[in-house]
């Protein structure tokens, strides 16, 4: 057994080139291999989002408070809310983050393939952020 104790891990702002707005990440867990786990805290004030981005072997978000945004490349904007869980499909280009006026938190866990848990692509834009 390990056990992780709280405030053990610093929190970290995330940072801009992945990020728009504030952003707070809290590790949770990172397996060494064999195991591929990484999962983090993430805390968004009103506004801020992820860059558009993918995973390799997908993510799963579980949201713990606020409301937010996510969106799937030439989806709709849809709203999720504390208790909802959004499974994104490996390789399925997305972003996520707060609404317009709420933050949200949510907790990011996703599978790393070679090493690699996510590819960074292009900031969304206001224009895409606002519908």
């Amino acid at each position: 057994m390990k056990i992780i104790a709280c405030g053990s891990v610093p929190t970290i702002i995330a940072p801009e080139k992945y990020f728009t707005g504030k952003v707070l990440q809290t590790p949770i867990i990172e397996k060494e291999a064999p195991a591929r786990l990484r999962a983090t805290l993430v805390s968004f004030e009103p506004g801020a989002r992820t860059h558009w981005h993918t995973h390799p072997l997908g993510q799963t978000l579980y949201v713990t408070a606020g409301a937010g945004l996510a969106q799937t490349w030439g989806g709709p904007i849809e709203v999720i809310r504390a208790g909802d869980v959004i499974s994104f499909a490996p390789g399925e280009k997305h972003w996520h983050g707060a609404g317009p006026k709420t933050t949200m938190t949510h907790v990011a866990m996703q599978e790393a393939l070679d090493g690699r848990h996510a590819d960074w692509l292009e900031a969304v834009s206001d224009e895409q952020y606002g519908g």
